[in-house]
This record gives structure tokens, C-alpha cells and sequence, in this order.
């Protein structure tokens, strides 16, 4: 429910905050007091174009800001996945006005496109009018009533899932049926690949070897006089280290006898000559290995170039890479070679949801007609004692196919005179018999679904008497629910107020301003008895709006 409006700087108005309670509050105020005004402020706030004309001072911006109760809502999904911060109680949506025309949207604060603003706040409230109910011709609108009546949320929420698991499979199998003609369009040039992989016969990490062994062939030369040069080093005829060492090892074997310090060291130079003499006749043994063999390198360099060939081919950085795309490669052709399988499978998914949606949306679709029909029996009874004796109601059906509301396409009927055949909504009703109805609807869907807060806007005009007590009392009735806000010209409709906000305009040396005033219970008497009576306030006119007041319905 709207609990504050604050509106600066817009036609009228140059600052106003409005406090709004639960229940039924009834606005009034003479032609041209500046109701408009507020609801236009209001517009602002839902969403509605904004228009720079409105703004009262230009070297300032416009200000419109309501401040709602939440609180049971069930709203926190909205707020978190469009990032805006949540609070459980409550939520403040803004919009500014600047005069260059730039508008801007805040919901808590944050910044927000103006289409999350007319999202969010649809769901918060809720303008009736002569003029602005063409909301009951929408398809939707109709389809939303008769669930409401029929206690089809929890049925819905199976159906929404059903169905979004039939679409999920639908569109698995639309990109199943495309990915396999596109292999099949490419069978051919996949079968190439393939088998051309599969013949080079690829072993992980074999780049790696071969470079190693490239390598080595390729300098064999070299290699072989780095070896020769070490063995004879460490072994060879002539002062070679292994020589050296020997007379190392015999002077200190000497010397020990005669020096403790050096005890020791002759076999441990021992064990050093031990470890050279194997070193040496490994050098010799790999020296003997290495032979020229100008055929095995260009076998290892022909099959280096094949496999580099086919990495620039296949933007591949190894072999190891290469082994994988041979593998993709085969499975996509084994894909190919099992396709009409998998298709038939993904098939048999499609036809298992289907089934399953289609068997929740007849049990919709038998619950909505049956609504329909105590819906219409409903209808007609409050609608008749509003000055519609001749209504006539009835819900057409058609099938469509699956939808994400069911498979039910429906239309409201109603004639309003005589002999008339019944008619779509928006090609029979006036503006105030659509308003009446649009009335005698919410106070049927009030008791069965969690309506925003609605402002009806004079949908009283053109109607007096017992017919204006009814709407009243049935503003009463919607109002147990949720919040109700009423603007009226009509003293039965006023009487039937919890609250009452009076909307005048007072002058100033420069300027008139629109203003708005809560009125007390005695207040509340004054202002219904100088609307039966105009401006000749007399005792009759008091003691006929106490009577009002005091036939009331009970809350």
C-alpha cells in the first residue's frame, strides 16, 4: 500500500506530502481544485510520459516520490534480479523532472530504466478511470481473473514448469537437428581429417622426441670430437687427469704414514680416480654409439614437417593437441553415424513434456470454466443493482497450443442492452459502464488474490441515488482487503470513507497553490454535507450526512 506522497515543483503545487492509511480513503475537493494534478503526479510515478508543461518553477527540477508497504508482497526475487537493494517493508520509488525535459527513474535509490519503474510500480498500484480501462479488454487481464477466482496459483506454478521444461527440450532438439545437418553437410571434409590424422598415427609427446632426436642427429660431428676431447682429458696417453691423480693418490699415500692430518685423503683421491675411470668408459661407449646416419635424420626431419604441417592446419600447439582434435574429429563422426538415434531420443523428450504440460493445462482449462461460470453468476448479480439491469456476461473459449498460461484463449462477452447480442468488452461498454464493471470485478477478485492498491478516479460520475450507495459500499467491500483510494464527487460514495483528504486551492500575493488537508470525523460530516447541499450549508444538509455516514457498512 501507498503510505507517502511527496510531490514539489509540478503545475500547482510547489511542495505537498500527502499520508495515506489502510483501508478506504475518499478525496474530494471542488472542479479545479487540483485532483488531476495529483493523479497526474501519480502518472509519474507508474511510469507515464512525462510532460515539461507540468513543471511550476523552471530553474528547478520536478519531484515525485511515493513511499509503499510492502510487506507481504513477495517481491524480493524483482529486487535482486535487477541488482536493487531490498528491503522487506518497504520500498521508495522516485522520479525527477528536469526542465530540459530529462526524466529520471530511482527505485530505493538506484537508478532504473523506466520500464522497471512501470514494472515494480503496476505491481504497487493500480488507476481506474473513465478513461483508463482498457486493462479489461486485455486477454490476460481476463485470463488472470478467472485463475484468481478459480485458486489455480499452485496448478499454475506446475504448468509454468512443465512448460518451460517442454520449451528447454524443443529448443534441444531444434539445436540438435541443426548441429547434425550441419555435420552431415560436412561429413565428407570430417571423414578427410579424420582418416589423415589416423594415418599419421600420432603418439602423445612424439614432437617432443623427435626434436630431441633431430637435434642430436644433426650435430653429430661436434658431439663426437666434445667426447673425444673429455676421454682423452680425463684418460689419455699422456698426462692425462686420470695419470695425475694416480701420483696424487700414490704421494699421499706416502705422506700419511708420517702426517695424521692427512689420513685419509689417498682413498678418497682412490675413489675419485674409481668414479673417472667410469665416467671415461662411458664417454667411450657413447662416442662408439654415435654415428652419421644422414638417412635416419631425414626420416626424423620428413615426419617433423608432417606433423608441423598439420599443427599449422589445425591451429594446434602439439601433438598432444593434435590427438585431441583427431578425437573430437571421431566423435562428431560417430555422432553422424548415430544421429537419427539421438534425434528420435531428444524426440521422445520433447513428446514426454509435452504430454505432461498438456494434461495440467486441461485441468486448467476445466477449472477456468468452471470459474467462468460463477464469475458471470457473480457479475451479473452486482453489476445489475448498479443501473446495468439488462447485463448480459459469458466467457468465450478457444484452444490455442501450448502458451505460457495454458492452452486456453478467452474473450469477454457482455451486451448491455436488450436483444443485444453479446459483444467483446471494448466494442459494447461505455466509460461508465466499463468503470462500474471494472468495480464490481475487483470487489469479486479482492477476496481471492493480492491486488495492488487502486485508485478509483470519479468512476462514480453519472450515477446518483441507491446506485451511488452501491458503489460505495462496494469500495467499502474491496477495501477489507486492500487499500482503496476514491476520488468522488458523490456524498454516498464520501460516507463510506475510513479516511478523508479534502484537495482546495489558496492564493497568495503571486500565485495559487493547490493544497491538500486530512480531515477529522467532524470535518469529515462538514465537507459530505456541503456536498449534498452545494454552498448553502444548512442543518438539514448535516443531519442528512451524519445518516450517511452512519448507514455505512461495518468494517
Amino acid at each position: 500500500m501507498i503510505k507517502l506522497l511527496h510531490i514539489s515543483n509540478y503545475a500547482l503545487i510547489d511542495r505537498l506530502e500527502i499520508g495515506f492509511d489502510d483501508g478506504l480513503t475518499i478525496i474530494t475537493g471542488e472542479t479545479g481544485a487540483g485532483k488531476s494534478i495529483i493523479l497526474g503526479a501519480l502518472s509519474l510515478i507508474l511510469g507515464e510520459r512525462a510532460d515539461t508543461k507540468a513543471i511550476r518553477d523552471t530553474l528547478t527540477k520536478t519531484v515525485v516520490e511515493a513511499t509503499f508497504d510492502i510487506t507481504g508482497y513477495h517481491m524480493e526475487p524483482f529486487f535482486k534480479e535487477n541488482d536493487i537493494d531490498w528491503d522487506e517493508k518497504e520500498c521508495i520509488v522516485r522520479r525527477e523532472l528536469s526542465p530540459s525535459g530529462r526524466s529520471r527513474a530511482f527505485i530505493n535509490d538506484s537508478p532504473v530504466a523506466l520500464s522497471l519503474l512501470r514494472e515494480l510500480a503496476t505491481r504497487l498500484l493500480d488507476i481506474h478511470s473513465q478513461h483508463s480501462n482498457m486493462l479489461l479488454s486485455q486477454p490476460s487481464f481476463q485470463l488472470s481473473i478467472l485463475d484468481s477466482i478459480a485458486g489455480n496459483a499452485t496448478l499454475l506454478e506446475s504448468y509454468h514448469s512443465a512448460y518451460q521444461q517442454y520449451r528447454e527440450a524443443v529448443k534441444r532438439l531444434d539445436e540438435t537437428e541443426r548441429e547434425m545437418e550441419q555435420l552431415r553437410r560436412n561429413e565428407d571434409y570430417i571423414r578427410f581429417q579424420v582418416n589423415q590424422l589416423q594415418e599419421m598415427q600420432l603418439k602423445p609427446n612424439e614432437d617432443q622426441e623427435l626434436e630431441a632426436q633431430q637435434n642430436k642427429l644433426s650435430n653429430i660431428t661436434g658431439l663426437k670430437e666434445a667426447l673425444w676431447n673429455v676421454s682423452n682429458l680425463l684418460d689419455g696417453e699422456e698426462g692425462s687427469i686420470l695419470q695425475h691423480l694416480s701420483t696424487v693418490a700414490q704421494r699421499l699415500t706416502e705422506a700419511e704414514g708420517n702426517l695424521e692430518d692427512i689420513k685419509g685423503m689417498a682413498e678418497r683421491v682412490g675413489g675419485a680416480i674409481i668414479d673417472l675411470k667410469d665416467i671415461a668408459r662411458s664417454v667411450d661407449a657413447t662416442m662408439e654409439s654415435l654415428n652419421d646416419d644422414p638417412a635416419e635424420l631425414n626420416r626424423v626431419e620428413e615426419r617433423l614437417s608432417e606433423i608441423y604441417s598439420l599443427m599449422h592446419k589445425h591451429n594446434a600447439g602439439d601433438v598432444n593437441e593434435l590427438i585431441a582434435i583427431e578425437r573430437d574429429y571421431a566423435m562428431q563422426l560417430t555422432e553422424i553415424e548415430h544421429n537419427d538415434d539421438i534425434i528420435e531420443q531428444l524426440k521422445a523428450e520433447v513428446q514426454s513434456h509435452k504430454s505432461s504440460a498438456m494434461n495440467i493445462a486441461a485441468q486448467l482449462s476445466d477449472k477456468r470454466q468452471q470459474a467462468a461460470k460463477r464469475f458471470g453468476k457473480e457479475l451479473l448479480a452486482m453489476a445489475t443493482p448498479l443501473g446495468m439491469k439488462n447485463i448480459a456476461f459469458d466467457v468465450d473459449f478457444s484452444k490455442t497450443d501450448l502458451m505460457p498460461h495454458g492452452t486456453d484463449a478467452v474473450e469477454f462477452m457482455m451486451a448491455f442492452n436488450k436483444n443485444q447480442k453479446p459483444m467483446p468488452v471494448k466494442d459494447t461498454a461505455s466509460g461508465g459502464e466499463i468503470s462500474r464493471v471494472m468495480l464490481c470485478i475487483k470487489t469479486i477478485i479482492a477476496h481471492h488474490m493480492r491486488l495492488p492498491s487502486i485508485i478509483f478516479d470519479e468512476v462514480d460520475t453519472g450515477v446518483s441515488g441507491d446506485v451511488a450507495n452501491k458503489i460505495g459500499e462496494m469500495m467499502a467491500e474491496i477495501a477489507r482487503n486492500i487499500q482503496v483510494i476514491a476520488i468522488t464527487h458523490l456524498p454516498q460514495v464520501a460516507a463510506n470513507g475510513d479516511h478523508h483528504l479534502r484537495v482546495f486551492k489558496t492564493d497568495t500575493d503571486v500565485e495559487t497553490l493547490t493544497r491538500v488537508e486530512a480531515l477529522d470525523d467532524e470535518e469529515h460530516v462538514m465537507e459530505i454535507a456541503r456536498m449534498l447541499s452545494g454552498k448553502d450549508l444548512n442543518q438539514a444538509a448535516i443531519e442528512n450526512a451524519k445518516s450517511l455516514i452512519k448507514h455505512k457498512q461495518p468494517k
